[in-house]
């Protein structure tokens, strides 16, 4: 009788035999042993042998773990995926990236035919047949060695799950078998390598997605949460799109990123503490590698993010404000991200109480805007009043800064009121006013007319700044006066306007009747003598 061993049989084969005893005692070249000369000389040297044996070895336990046919297989694969891909001579499947010769590109170069380089993540593919327990087995073992990088070994996590979880691609799991699923989940989480950056953070933040829909352990969500937080800096705004729980009146699952970022802020912290010598030689070699540079992206992120959720009508100022504030100490060159999100959010939730308009106009700094943004927001009719004269106040600073160093202490009371902390200091310090100045808004005639005088500002600065070696003193003293007056004339419209709709507090207003026109002559006049008495 002729029997064919293959990798399909041979391990019953070979458990069979241990069942009936045929060891070399009973006779000569018996069947165990010419079934593990076949194993050594044969299976275990093949590559996909290899896989498909240790695939049968499922039905066979306990016997397969007790012949120790598991552990060979094991050591087997991962010894194969650890060589040096110089050295790879077996076939393998590869269908993830076509080669550079399948894309019509001809690897000869200068008459000498190039070899083919073989990818260091080969083997991914094909360990993608296994099932979880024994995958898991697999990818430990090739972790033991310690030869695989863990880019490697991310990319070929990202492979399985691509092909075990259905919608992963998409970030949306959906299966009746939830239970096969979350443990597929939470095994991926564990199996992570431990090296910073050796996981793409898109693929974690879609890990992240299967595991809240799939409801796994609050061990393995924490776990996730803070690998991701490690390097946030890396994340799209699209990425961190995740859907509300199903019951929740909110589109997007606004705690979790808040979550996501306090992890972020709480890593720099004790980055900053445990290495502080570290960093700043990291940050002197190259800023973008720098905490700074990863402040700065989360920053942008966290904007973008903001401007994205503000079009929730459902979402609560407290949540928008929170995240916000998380991120109000990082540097950023500007505030046009945050100005951004900010105007979305008035537009998309026009009925918000006057508190709530304070609070979220607070976390802006007019001072960071652009030239574009500040024309953009003297021109929102959304926006408070004081928000408004902040924006204009600077903008007139930002033009003048080269030819004078004016003080807002010239300024009248009134305005000086308006402006961040009384006259100096941030946007966000408390102030005395009520909250009529931070609800009150310029009239559409206001705005109409501010947007020429603006244009004319921005016009005379910048002809100062193009011919100013060419001018002489008589003409800066004289370009400068005209800016002057043109920005009184701003103010004097906007606080106008405030006086016509009975806006003025008590504690702005003077104690005789005509204060109004006091007031409006005296902002007419300031800011033009305080510019001539500094350039002079």
């Amino acid at each position: 009788m002729t029997v064919t061993l293959n990798a399909y049989n041979v391990v019953a084969a070979r458990c069979a035999a241990e069942y009936l005893e045929m060891y070399e005692t009973a006779e000569k070249g018996n069947l165990i042993y010419k079934i593990d000369v076949f194993l050594n000389s044969s299976i275990f040297r093949s590559w996909k042998d290899s896989i498909i044996v240790l695939q049968t070895t499922k039905s066979l336990l306990p016997w397969a773990e007790e012949l120790k046919l598991v552990s060979h297989c094991l050591d087997s694969i991962a010894s194969k995926a650890c060589i040096d891909t110089s050295k790879v001579e077996w076939s393998y499947t590869y269908n993830r990236r076509k080669l550079p010769s399948e894309n019509g590109k001809d690897p000869i170069w200068n008459g000498v035919r190039k070899s083919q380089m073989v990818p260091k993540d080969w083997w991914v593919e094909d360990l993608c047949e296994l099932q979880i327990d024994l995958y898991r087995k697999v990818i430990t073992t090739i972790k033991t060695k310690g030869r695989v990088s863990g880019d490697v070994i991310g990319e070929a996590l990202n492979a399985y799950a691509l092909r075990r979880l259905p919608g992963f691609s998409k970030g949306i799991v959906q299966s009746v078998d939830i239970t096969k699923y979350r443990s597929l989940a939470e095994a991926i989480v564990w199996l992570l390598p431990t090296e910073k950056g050796s996981i793409p953070c898109a693929f974690m933040l879609r890990l992240l997605r299967a595991v809240i829909l799939l409801e796994c352990g609050e061990t393995e969500r924490k776990e996730l949460m803070k690998r991701i937080g490690q390097q946030l800096e890396d994340a799209t705004v699209a990425d961190l799109l995740i859907r509300a729980p199903s019951g929740e009146t909110a589109m997007y699952n606004v705690d979790i990123v808040q979550s996501l970022v306090e992890e972020f802020v709480t890593n720099e912290q004790n980055a900053e503490t445990d290495f502080p010598m570290e960093n700043e030689y990291q940050e002197s070699r190259s800023p973008k590698l720098g905490s700074d540079g990863s402040k700065m992206q989360v920053a942008k992120l966290v904007e973008g993010y903001l401007a994205e959720i503000a079009r929730d009508p459902n979402l609560p100022v407290s949540k928008f404000v929170n995240l916000a504030e998380t991120v109000s100490r990082f540097p950023r060159p500007s505030h046009d991200g945050l100005y951004r999100a900010i105007d979305m959010y008035l537009k998309e939730h026009p009925g918000i109480s006057k508190s709530e308009r304070k609070r979220i106009c607070r976390l802006m700094d007019c001072r960071k805007l652009s030239v574009d943004a500040c024309l953009h927001a003297v021109q929102n009719e959304r926006l408070p009043l004081r928000v408004v004269v902040q924006v204009l106040f600077f903008e007139q600073v930002r033009q003048a800064t080269s030819s004078a160093g004016n003080s807002t202490s010239e300024l009248p009371g009134s305005i000086r009121a308006l402006l961040p902390g009384g006259s100096h200091g941030s946007s966000r310090s408390t102030t005395t006013n009520t909250e009529e100045d931070w609800d009150a808004v310029p009239t559409a005639e206001d705005i109409k007319a501010l947007k020429g005088e603006l244009a004319a500002l921005r016009l005379g600065g910048s002809d100062i700044n193009l011919n100013d070696g060419a001018k002489n003193d008589a003409e800066k003293v004289a370009a400068n006066k005209m800016k002057g007056m043109i920005m009184s004339k701003i103010f004097s419209k906007l606080w106008s306007s405030k006086e016509r709709n009975g806006e003025l507090s008590s504690s702005d207003t003077s104690e005789s009747p005509g204060s109004g026109s006091a007031a409006a002559e005296e902002t007419k006049s300031t800011p033009s003598r305080s510019r001539r008495h500094s350039v002079s």
